[in-house]
């Protein structure tokens, strides 16, 4: 790994914490280059829903390669844009009693929370924004200044601005309505808290500690934007495409979001793409006045109409996921029973959870002897001290069982007090 010590950025991440070569990769399983088989428990932070190399987009891409297809088309039309639109729209969009255009914008979730906080500002005419504590958003300036982690923050170099922050629901405290406290700002010519544009949230807050906001709060929170004349975005980059049990993890709700982003699994195949869902009379942008060179990958378009296709034409997957989910959540809380002294937490919904561990030192103890047995697996939070459970929708019982495993090993090695397994892992698994 000596060439990556020599000429990569400082500004790795994830090659820290999982010090290994990987090679190839197949399902829930990533592969290293001398043979070994891990357990991803990470899926691409959020952007393999589907697992690595799913054969049926494959498939559809190695066709749609073999046959000359468009590769880079900007926002020109083509047949692989058309298809995925029509499969969109016709599997997604309406049997969900959506009505929304949609904008490409480029290849990441941050340039789509570039381009809706954009378009409400210039719809509303109005700077301020409204973004919640512990919420993430990307880290390109306009994002950044809505997310509200100091580690990425403080990256930014100048001062970040056009944001206030409120608190999410629960950060207060069981029973405190912070949707109330909202209302109130807004009504108080006093306050200090200028009208917003909108209000942008996460459903589960996924790097700020798998915070999930409840049922009541989200309705509570559109009615407080409708009563406002404030425009709802809701960021479903990591929580949507499935990882909650439906298609957007706001669904169940019955809310109806005035703007969506979309990114990670939306390509189904860890290709670069992403959207802007847009209520149609909010569609006022200007020709080219919001653009990117790689807003038209038409590769991304041929593996997300696949994925559409053969994970959303009926409801099957959909109840898969909640199977799945209730034995995430059945273990899970066993764990914290048995090993956290009171003090472990289970948080999140649906393949979105993860275990409140109080302290990132312990935490980050616990995946690094996880990752010896080779299960690749992060944590997130302010401290860093949820682990988070995040393999791939698609994963066999018996993989996400087998993982379950490690993650309780690992936790039951530290309750008999064993040695921390040091930050830096120079260990080579045998």
């Amino acid at each position: 790994m000596k060439i990556f010590e020599e000429l990569e950025s400082e500004v790795r991440s994830y090659a820290r914490a999982f010090p290994r070569v990987f090679d190839r990769a197949t399902g829930e399983f990533l592969y290293d280059s001398d043979g070994h088989q891990y357990l991803d428990f990470l899926a691409g932070a959020g952007s393999l829903n589907y697992g690595h190399n799913n054969p049926v987009f494959k498939q559809a891409l190695a066709e749609y390669i073999e046959a000359d297809g468009i590769t880079h088309g900007l926002d020109m039309h083509t047949l692989a844009k058309q298809y995925f639109l029509e499969t969109f729209q016709k599997k997604i969009l309406q049997p969900r009693g959506l009505d929304y255009h949609i904008q490409f914008t480029g290849p990441t979730g941050t340039n789509a929370v570039e381009a809706a906080l954009k378009l409400a500002r210039n719809i509303t005419g109005r700077q301020n924004v409204i973004a919640f504590t512990n919420g993430f958003h990307g880290v390109t300036i306009g994002a950044l200044a809505a997310t509200g982690n100091s580690h990425h923050r403080g990256a930014a170099g100048i001062c970040l601005t056009g944001v206030t922050r409120m608190p999410y629901d629960g950060y207060l405290g069981e029973g405190f309505n912070t949707t109330a406290y909202l209302d109130k700002v807004l009504h108080d010519s006093s306050s200090g808290v200028d009208k917003p544009a909108a209000v942008i949230f996460e459903t589960v807050q996924g790097e700020g500690g798998v915070n999930a906001a409840s049922f009541e709060w989200m309705l509570a929170l559109e009615a407080v934007c409708r009563k406002n004349d404030v425009l709802l975005i809701v960021d479903d980059i990591q929580a949507g495409c499935g990882r909650t049990g439906h298609f957007f993890s706001f669904e169940p709700t019955g809310i109806k979001p005035d703007i969506v982003t979309l990114s990670k699994s939306l390509s189904g195949y860890g290709l670069p793409m992403a959207v802007v869902l847009m209520k149609p009379e909010l569609d006022l942008w200007k020709p080219g006045e919001h653009n990117g060179t790689f807003r038209g990958n038409n590769l991304a378009f041929v593996t997300a109409k696949a994925a559409i296709d053969h994970y959303w034409s009926d409801d099957s997957f959909a109840l898969d996921i909640g199977k799945k989910a209730e034995l995430v959540t059945k273990r899970l809380t066993a764990m914290a029973k048995q090993y956290g002294n009171g003090n472990f937490v289970v948080r999140g919904r649906g393949m979105f959870q993860g275990l409140n561990c109080i302290s990132g030192e312990l935490a980050g103890d616990i995946t690094r002897r996880a990752f010896k047995k080779r299960l690749i697996i992060e944590t997130s939070g302010a401290e860093d001290q949820v682990i988070k459970i995040f393999c791939p929708l698609t994963i066999s019982e018996e993989s996400l069982n087998k993982g379950l495993d490690i993650l309780e090993e690992s936790i039951a090695e530290i309750s008999r007090n064993a040695e921390p397994v040091p930050k830096e892992l120079d260990f080579f698994p045998g």
